[in-house]
Parts: C-alpha cells; structure tokens; sequence
C-alpha cells in the first residue's frame, strides 16, 4: 500500500503527523502495569496468559495464572495431565471450553515436539482464533500481526470515529486491517505495540469517562475532536436478559455431602460436581438454608438453598468430606450454595 492510498483511509495519520504507533510506544514506555505474562518471553506461558484473559480482567487473572503454572509449568506436564486436574485447576475462571481446549492444545504441541513459531501454526491449534494468534505470534516472537480485543475495537473506533457496529463481522475485520496498518508504522516492534494497544484501552481509553487528557492519541482521536468520544464505540446487538429460578439441594450423610457430576456433554461446567438441582433428584426437602444469585452471559440465576434427605442412586453422584473440595474441580455454583449453608 502505497503513501497516497494509506491516506485515504480513517485511522492512518498522515506523514506529517506522528503515527499512531510511535506515540503508543513512547507512551508505553513511561510505564505501564507490571504484569507477570509481560516478564517472560515463553510462548507456553504467553498462550496460557491469553486464553485465561479472553474473559477476565488482567488483575482478577493473575493469580490463577501463577498457581496454573506452578502446577503445570511446562507443555509437556500440561500434557500429561488429566482433564480433572485441568480443570481444578482453572475453577473459579468460568468458561471451561477454555480449559479443555488448553490441554487439547497442549497434548498436540508435545506430539508435535515445540510450540508452532509462525501464525497459521498456532492459530490451528484447539481454541485459538484470530486475537490469541495475533497476540501469542507477536508476543513470543515478534510476528507483526495486530490483535483485536474490545479494547483495540474501542481505541479503533474512538480513534477514527466510527461509529459502525462492532457486532458486524465486517466492522471488525475493517478495524483489525486499521489496528494492522498502524503496527506496520514499527513492525519489529510488535509485541511492544500489540501490548501498548491492548494498554491503552484497559487502563486509558476505559468504557466508561474515558481518560482522554493523559492519552497520547488525543490530539489524533476524531471522536475527541467532534465531542464522541462517550457514544463509541456502538454495539447493537444485545441480548436481554434471562431470568431463571432453581433450587438447588444440600444433602448431608454425617459430615459428607452428596455431589452430582455434570456430564460430560452438559452445555455448562461439562466434568465439574455441583449441588443436585430439585429435578434432577428424588428427595425429601426440609429448612430453606439460603439463596444466591449467578450469571451466566445474559442468563441470570436464582437459585434457593434447601436441605433435603434422600438416597441417591447413579454413578454421577458422590460423598465428599468438606477437606476434598480444593481436589475436586467443583462447579462456582457449588461453591455459593455450600457457603449459603454454611459448609464452605
């Protein structure tokens, strides 16, 4: 792409102004938040530190990360693991499609004898798409791809104006092309710039009273300019909420208590032990013990706390003393329904 074309498109700043990508990494380089993913260079633990981010916040993150790698501080430990462990190891994170892909992954990097160094390579690999391949590519080893997050998509559109839906495929795919002419500006300075990106859009350009007086794109934000910078970026396509009630129950034999396994096919926590609902168990219910709310996407959880007494029959439920919880990966519904009674 040649100078004239580049002009022609939003968000590509002129010759005589200073690029995007320069005043990020200046800026970047004042200072920014000490995470433990940025002081290493291992793609392993890199790829482990994206996939945990797709849908927790950095600081929420931090600790799963360092005991997920204390735990399994190699691929090829990760490999060896069993899917339980896995996923005990990430309860309490949410989305556990996440976790199982991991160790799919994992199982296919150690056959494969070295995690992929190019772009297509790991973006083939069980649960990584475009950001974390980008993100992973660039990082681990300087690869000039740009990432798209919600925060890129909101600096993006900020930055240009646009006020397009970022729902739309197409819209995404017109930002991520901009993201990727600005990394071309200083494209052997990818990860620094992919990380000064994603940066500025968590701690700077927030969703919310945007911290537009400290931002070194303010003096090329067009949104800023025209008095927008609070209506962007635009997504239109949000569900409404769902509201559910459950009951779930808390079955004691002496200090024990009863347990159902989740299937393996279940759409939600598939492999975790939770609490048996009302339906899914034949019981004779006593004393309300409590209640608690859960979300889940749009779907919003009431679920009510009952004792009960009852003899369960099936392989998908099972006894546990209070000391096993931490061994077993153990559904975050689980969890609140045993503090509401008072276990946990």
């Amino acid at each position: 792409m040649n100078a004239d074309q580049k002009k022609n498109i939003p968000g590509v700043i002129g010759v005589h102004r200073r690029s995007p990508a320069a005043r990020l990494l200046e800026w970047y380089a004042k200072g920014h938040r000490a995470l433990p993913w940025r002081a290493t260079s291992d793609p392993y633990a890199i790829w482990i530190s994206e996939i945990m981010l797709q849908q927790t916040r950095a600081q929420a993150a931090i600790p799963y990360y360092e005991r997920f790698l204390q735990r399994f501080p190699t691929v090829k430990v990760l490999a060896s693991a069993e899917e339980e462990e896995v996923l005990t190891a990430w309860a309490g994170l949410g989305y556990y499609s996440r976790a199982r892909n991991v160790l799919r992954a994992a199982r296919e990097i150690a056959a494969a004898g070295a995690f992929p160094r190019d772009y297509a390579a790991i973006r083939a690999l069980p649960g990584i798409g475009d950001y974390t391949a980008a993100a992973v590519a660039s990082i681990a080893f300087g690869l000039p791809h740009a990432v798209l997050d919600g925060n890129v998509m909101r600096v993006v559109a900020r930055v240009c104006n646009d006020a397009a839906d970022i729902g739309a495929m197409r819209t995404r795919e017109r930002f991520r092309e901009i993201a990727q002419q600005w990394l071309e500006e200083t494209p052997d300075r990818a990860a620094a710039f992919n990380q000064a990106l994603m940066e500025l859009g968590a701690t700077v350009c927030l969703p919310k009273a945007p911290l537009c007086l400290v931002c070194p794109l303010a003096d090329v934000c067009e949104a800023r300019a025209a008095g927008r910078e609070n209506e962007l970026p635009v997504k239109l396509r949000k569900q409404e909420p769902v509201e559910i009630a459950e009951v779930v129950l808390v079955v004691r034999r002496g200090e024990e208590v009863l347990l159902r396994r989740r299937a393996a096919d279940a759409r939600h926590m598939a492999g975790f032990w939770d609490l048996p609902l009302r339906r899914e168990l034949r019981a004779r219910e006593g004393e309300r013990l409590g209640d608690f709310r859960h979300t889940i996407t749009h779907h919003h959880f009431t679920f009510t706390v009952m004792g009960a007494s009852a003899r369960p029959r099936g392989s998908e439920f099972g006894w546990f003393h209070p000391d096993r919880f931490s061994a077993i990966p153990l559904a975050t519904t689980a969890k609140k329904g045993l503090r509401a009674a008072g276990i946990l």
